[in-house]
């Protein structure tokens, strides 16, 4: 919420804004009866109308307009973006890899860093099986938002998720990128309330219930193999 409200009074300072789009529509063709000569025939015909209207995100993708010290807006804003979704893959690999191979360090065979290869493979392509959903959800069902909240949040998951890896403390990417767009969704008051009651559901949920099966593996594998 800082950031975008930080950012948001940059931008308001600038008198930076978004594109105006002039729409031109043609309206359904009207026909029409006209006199042709002075016998009194009759012709039909058909008029097609124009109309013009002004839009902005419903008509035009949104857009930044203005110039910031020397540099197009626009262009600025869509390299951040990639940019800033590069750092939170960054720090995704930086944070969800190493707290997942840590379950691993006792395993014979592997050296620690085949171990974080082996890992990182693994969480590529459960993310190429089944991670579009999860993207689906925080792209579209928690709140609307723009590219420059986009890059509000993306920036403060980045930051947060390397800060507390510097730290040695295992983070959820997720959890921490869906907690950025809450901030946003308040923000703007256009969040989906049902959805981040759903989504704060899940997360009270996941942690007993991790505990639960694990508590109930480890009890049949010590039944059944013995020492575990």
């Amino acid at each position: 919420m800082a950031v975008y409200t930080g950012l948001r009074q940059i931008r308001q300072r600038k008198a930076i804004s978004n594109f105006l789009c002039l729409c031109v529509e043609n309206k359904p063709a009207m026909t029409s009866l006209s006199f042709v000569d002075d016998s009194g025939a009759l012709t039909l015909g058909q008029n097609s109308a124009r109309s013009l209207s002004i839009d902005s995100q419903s008509a035009c993708a949104s857009r930044y307009a203005g110039v910031i010290f020397g540099f197009d807006l626009q262009k600025v804003m869509d390299t951040l973006h990639f940019f800033s979704a590069g750092a939170v893959c960054f720090a995704r690999g930086l944070n969800d890899t190493p707290k997942i191979a840590a379950l691993l360090l006792l395993a014979p065979g592997l050296i620690l860093q085949e171990k974080i290869v082996l890992i990182a493979l693994t969480m590529a392509l459960g993310g190429l099986l089944n991670a579009r959903r999860v993207a689906e959800t925080m792209s579209h069902k928690i709140t609307t938002i723009s590219h420059g909240q986009g890059l509000s949040a993306n920036l403060t998951t980045a930051l947060l998720v390397i800060f507390a890896s510097k730290l040695g403390l295992p983070v959820s990417t997720t959890h921490v990128s869906v907690g950025a767009l809450f901030g946003i969704g308040l923000t703007t008051k256009k969040a989906n309330n049902r959805m981040i009651a759903s989504i704060l559901l899940s997360w009270v949920l996941t942690l007993p219930c991790a505990a639960l099966c694990a508590a109930g593996a480890y009890a049949v594998l010590k039944t059944y193999i013995g020492t575990v």
